[in-house]
């Protein structure tokens, strides 16, 4: 069954999308990650342009993440006054992000760096967190049990000025690393369409000393709002948006995210972080895989769709 995507211009079968969906919701429902980092890829593989993939993928994180942000807002479990800092970084971040995205799209650059910046992001972080998953099982096997302590902050961070009190955190920061933070993940977000969880978490945890029980659902609060307002600023200036493939890619992610976290309960941790790791890890030799493959047509016309 063909679906004809309006703004990527393109009939796509209905059903390959709704799997799509689904199964970036399982893999989201089973690791508690987005899943825009895989979506996007996988949006471009099918032939999806990756300027339509990043702006459409926007709208469908902030779809799937509303939910868990009331889920931990109910909890108890954000903290407003991290949240409100992170949101400050994050939405100067965004619209820094969408406008080096137009900036990189009237040049003609646009595809070539969100490529580039797939594979450098993606491999990294497979491959740390494979070797990571990789030594958890061998001290596993071995009967070694992992010492958990509490990674502190650098001292450079300890002694940043414009210090202010996270009650609910129960921790007293600078807000300097804490707006950089938001600001980054908020302009990669822009640029790649990825909410920027599984690189804020760790961030927040190891480096600023954030409490997990607050910090996920602050993390979960700065890709809603960031999503948004990604998608608007898309929409707005680039005209990128195609709510029919947002629209049925969530439909498939609910469906998915369902069976996922019940798989995600049934499998050790250490196992997770394995099956992860090699997930992304090959997405990412994929995209480089695609770009060192010589094209058959070496110079294309397109349209740009800028008004002169």
């Amino acid at each position: 069954m063909q679906l004809f995507l309006p703004i990527a211009d393109i009939p796509v079968n209905v059903f390959l999308i709704l799997g799509m969906g689904a199964a970036v919701g399982f893999v989201s429902g089973m690791f508690g990650i987005g899943g825009g980092f895989l979506m996007t890829p996988l949006l471009i593989f099918i032939g999806i342009t990756p300027a339509v993939a990043v702006a459409s993928v926007t709208s469908h994180m902030a779809a799937s993440s509303f939910s868990g942000a009331l889920s931990y807002w109910r909890k108890r479990a954000i903290d407003p006054a991290l949240s409100l800092v992170l949101l400050c970084g994050g939405v100067l971040g965004t619209a820094l992000g969408v406008w080096i995205f137009t900036l990189l799209r009237s040049v003609g650059q646009l595809d070539l760096i969100i490529a580039l910046s797939y594979v450098v992001l993606l491999t990294a972080v497979g491959t740390l967190m494979f070797l990571e998953g990789t030594r958890a099982i061998l001290r596993a096997r071995d009967g070694n049990t992992a010492i958990t302590r509490r990674a502190r902050a650098q001292g450079w961070i300890l002694g940043l000025p414009l210090k202010m009190r996270f009650k609910r955190s129960k921790i007293y920061l600078s807000v300097i690393p804490v707006l950089a933070v938001g600001l980054f993940v908020g302009f990669l977000g822009a640029i790649m369409g990825v909410g920027g969880s599984f690189l804020l978490i760790p961030i927040m945890i190891y480096v600023l000393r954030v409490p997990t029980s607050t910090v996920i659902g602050s993390a979960m609060v700065l890709t809603l709002v960031t999503m948004i307002v990604a998608t608007v600023l898309h929409a707005v200036t680039n005209h990128l948006v195609d709510a029919v493939l947002a629209l049925v890619l969530m439909v498939g992610g609910v469906i998915g995210a369902q069976f996922g976290a019940r798989a995600g309960q049934r499998i050790r941790g250490e196992h997770l972080r394995l099956l992860l790791g090699l997930l992304i890890l090959s997405v990412g030799v994929r995209f480089a895989v695609e770009l060192g493959i010589r094209p058959d047509e070496l110079y294309s016309i397109r349209d740009l769709g800028i008004g002169g």
